[in-house]
């Protein structure tokens, strides 16, 4: 009988492991993932998100690049400007041009936007169709015992599982049961996202504008069926300040984004309605329990200043696969603490080395002082002038590692 993974969840991060496990352990493991939302229509979700070159190079691995890529768009060209919110002129301090050719094997992009209605549809084709138990249900327990695991669905049953992975969000139901402490607070700031047509083509570009209330992400989606040019927006302010803005009317929001915006791309205009997010910091203090392992935001939550919110998730799903494997081939058992342990060791310090970068920097660029002001701006000049650092940020930002799990390197597990 063979052995049974149970992920509770089936967001990208569930589904993509889930895909992983099943094409590299086929039939010696069940893979089930349990998610209320799989019971019909999926929630709408207009978001896009940056995959990296190595998140990429993973959906390559596992066969679903392909028609995700017909939707991506190639992130080719990312400038960054610091300025005040109207000021006419946004001096260019960091560019990354033409240097994204050294991003990897190829002159790959270092990241593509796709659409994650996209990612989850074409993941869950996968799952569905490589053998992966689709179980609409909500994990709503999980009790760990020497050998196995008793998994209480909401329906009242129950099943048995080698290993649990929560893939079940920022406020994971079975971290807080397996009593993993959680360090976190709110930055009372929420993200704007939208999706922005305007008139002239965006060459591929992304634009990181730093202004007084937090950065201001423009970031390029590929052309309306109809030849429409478009961009998706992240646009952080004060909490309070976001719920005002989405309180105006369409007219005077529109102005409003304008003065961020710009109108170097000509007449815009708000293709989706906007909605904010609330902007937090999160970290386990273990990644691991007894046959459970935490994925994605059960794992992590940080500020989306640098874009690797979900990419970070990625990597957790390469270097647990990864984990895993390896342990079904040497034949020990895979909710061990002996299987699991090179998975935290593994993603633990990437984790909080990344909270701790864009902790920086949301800190160093969401203010207005002077002093302040003057030091980034000469720090950014300088990393402008310096070609090996600006390879480094290009080689963080794709993902690039020579020590990253094979699926990342685009190598079947």
């Amino acid at each position: 009988m063979p052995m049974r993974i149970v992920i509770a969840g089936a967001g990208l991060a569930g589904l993509s492991l889930a895909l992983a496990l099943k094409q590299a352990l086929a039939d010696s493991h069940e893979i089930v993932v349990a998610d209320p939302v799989l019971a019909g229509s999926p929630r709408p979700d207009e978001r896009a998100y940056a995959i990296s070159a190595a998140g990429r190079r993973m959906f390559e691995a596992l066969g679903v690049w392909g028609k995700m890529a017909d939707g991506a768009q190639p992130i080719t060209d990312m400038v960054i400007t610091d300025s005040r919110t109207r000021d006419v002129v946004r001096p260019i301090y960091l560019t990354f041009g033409g240097e994204t050719a050294g991003a990897g094997p190829a002159g790959e992009p270092f990241a593509h936007m796709v659409w994650s209605k996209v990612i989850n549809a074409e993941l869950g084709k996968a799952c569905a169709a490589s053998g992966v138990i689709m179980r609409p249900d909500l994990v709503r327990e999980a009790r760990a015992g020497a050998a196995r695991t008793l998994v209480h669905l909401a329906s009242g049953e129950s099943l048995g599982a080698a290993l649990v992975v929560a893939a079940d969000g920022a406020r994971s139901r079975l971290r807080e049961q397996a009593g993993i402490g959680w360090v976190g607070w709110s930055y009372g700031q929420s993200g704007i996202v939208a999706t922005i047509g305007h008139e002239r083509d965006h060459g591929g570009r992304a634009t990181e504008h730093f202004l007084p209330a937090g950065p201001f992400a423009i970031l390029p989606l590929p052309d309306r069926a109809d030849g429409g040019h478009r961009s998706s927006i992240v646009w952080t302010e004060a909490t309070a300040d976001a719920a005002a803005l989405l309180a105006l009317h369409p007219e005077d929001l529109l102005e409003e984004l304008e003065t961020r915006f710009g109108h170097q791309l000509g007449a815009n205009q708000i293709e989706t309605p906007a909605k904010a997010y609330p902007l937090s910091f999160g970290m386990a203090r273990r990644f691991i329990g007894e046959r459970l392992a935490l994925l994605g935001d059960a794992a992590h939550v940080i500020h989306p200043i640098a874009g690797q919110g979900l990419n970070l998730g990625l990597k957790d799903v390469a270097g647990l696969a990864e984990a895993i494997v390896d342990a079904a081939r040497l034949g020990l058992d895979v909710g061990s603490s002996a299987a699991l342990a090179p998975y935290e060791q593994a993603r633990r310090f990437d984790t909080v080395a990344m909270g701790v970068v864009t902790d920086g920097l949301n800190k160093l660029f969401s203010n207005d002082l002077a002093p302040v002001r003057l030091a980034r701006d000469l720090g950014l000049g300088l990393v402008d002038r310096m070609p090996g650092l600006k390879d480094l940020f290009i080689a963080q930002a794709a993902g690039r590692s020579p020590s990253q799990p094979r699926l990342l390197r685009g190598e079947p597990i």
